[in-house]
């Protein structure tokens, strides 16, 4: 199978200007126009999980937070000029508010080898869905994981970018650094080819390997007797084989599940739980027949959250009542439903669940959540304590063992989950119904 490739490279790669001695890499940079100020507060910075995984990787080598948020603010702010990508590097001018000459601002990652390029080619000019999430501006997991399978990685991890700037801060990254890798990744949101780029190969010049490799792939296989198949044009023409017969109906009669709850009725089974069991275990069953590798899997939930589980199916029938008197939570029991129906095992987890994450983690969840509310005048006050952080009086997020975050609101003295997880605390938040 043959494809065809289409690139729109041309339109943003910078010309030569007729210098010889202009190095392979300046005639495959890409100059963008600058981001202009406005770009909504509150929400997370990238649109897509490549955009967030190149923040983190910059995120966890800052040395001082503060750095950071002056960086969100400046690039927010649109003080980051036009940005040229090209192999190893991404650079821009960018502004401080109160002095008018730019400083200039390089964040550097390390290119492929040529091997590494060979092995990653090859791997994705094997599956034609690889090619065709690139040519549609989207970059899968499983590309990604393909590429870690061949030993290449595409996405920078921690200490993989090094930011350089002519100022004179001695930050890890300084604030224009930050600025700098923060547009970027709205730059990875837009084209997934930025990122190769940086990589060490353009657009065009990939798009033609592929086409390459996959020409070699097609001759090949063409040569190969054992694959050659059936032609086309024999196949088509060949007669249609009839189908087989319908399967004849069904004979006897269905089985009747209330005579035989009538006959444990009477040995004193509680008929209605033993009804309710019966129907659950029948859906687990066509869940697992219909249900792929990693679900079947799966770990099963603990004895509470199964509680909690089978009660959500009846919430206020007789065995729901002795499901919680026999787990010896029957007042949790209800608030431990209402998790379940949000976000299943692991919304019961978050209920109860209480641990320390990484320290940045805090110190960016805390400054989402204050930015998220500064549209409604004065920002509200975030209290944070391990995995959870109140924001006013009645309403709080959790952050999950999951790396989700799920909402809470204050109810009769007790913290009640709000709403469906969100994979950002800001999300959480403004995603929060009102009452």
């Amino acid at each position: 199978m043959d494809f065809d490739y289409e690139s729109d490279e041309s339109d943003d790669e910078l010309e030569p200007d007729g210098d010889t001695g202009r190095c392979e890499d300046d005639k495959r940079a890409r100059s963008f126009p600058a981001f202009g100020p406005g770009r909504r507060i509150g929400k997370k910075f990238a649109d897509t999980w490549w955009g967030n995984a190149w923040i983190e990787a910059m995120e966890r080598t800052a040395l001082d937070p503060e750095q950071l948020k002056k960086g969100r603010r400046y690039a927010f702010a649109g003080q980051v000029g036009a940005i040229t990508v090209s192999p190893g590097r991404i650079s821009a001018p960018v502004h401080d508010g109160d002095q008018y000459t730019p400083h200039e601002t390089v964040v550097r990652v390390g290119t492929l080898a040529e091997a590494e390029w060979d092995r990653l080619l090859d791997t994705v000019a094997a599956k034609a869905g690889h090619i065709a999430a690139l040519l549609d501006r989207d970059m899968p997991h499983d590309l990604v994981n393909t590429a870690d399978d061949a030993g290449v990685r595409l996405l920078p991890s921690f200490g993989d970018l090094e930011p350089e700037c002519d100022c004179p801060s001695w930050d890890h990254p300084c604030r224009h650094a930050a600025a700098l890798s923060y547009q970027a990744s709205w730059l990875l949101d837009r084209d997934p080819f930025v990122l190769l780029l940086l990589r060490g190969r353009g657009e065009a010049e990939l798009i033609e390997e592929l086409r390459q490799r996959n020409s070699r792939r097609s001759i090949a296989v063409a040569d190969d007797d054992a694959l050659a198949g059936t032609p086309a044009v024999e196949a088509y023409a060949a007669p249609p084989v009839p189908l087989p017969e319908p399967p004849r109906p069904v004979s006897g009669e269905p089985m009747a599940l209330a005579p035989l709850l009538a006959e444990h009725e009477a040995a004193g089974i509680d008929t209605e739980a033993l009804g309710v069991l019966a129907a659950d275990a029948a859906a687990r069953a066509r869940h697992l027949l219909a249900a792929t590798s990693d679900e079947v899997l799966a770990p099963e939930p603990d004895a509470w959250q199964d509680a909690v589980r089978l009660a959500a199916r009846m919430p206020r029938s007789r065995a729901a009542k002795r499901l919680g008197e026999a787990s010896g939570r029957a007042a949790e029991l209800p608030r431990a439903i209402k998790a379940w129906e949000y976000a299943g095992a692991a919304g019961v987890y978050v209920v109860d669940a209480v641990f320390s994450p990484p320290k940045e983690l805090i110190t960016r969840a805390t400054d989402a959540l204050r930015e998220a509310g500064e549209g409604d005048g004065v920002p509200p006050e975030v209290k944070s304590w391990r995995n959870r952080w109140t924001i006013g009086r009645d309403v709080q997020v959790r952050y999950g063992q999951d790396g989700r975050w799920y909402p809470f609101r204050k109810r009769s003295g007790e913290w009640w989950p709000a709403g469906p997880p969100s994979l950002d605390p800001a999300d959480a938040l403004l995603d929060l119904p009102r009452d």
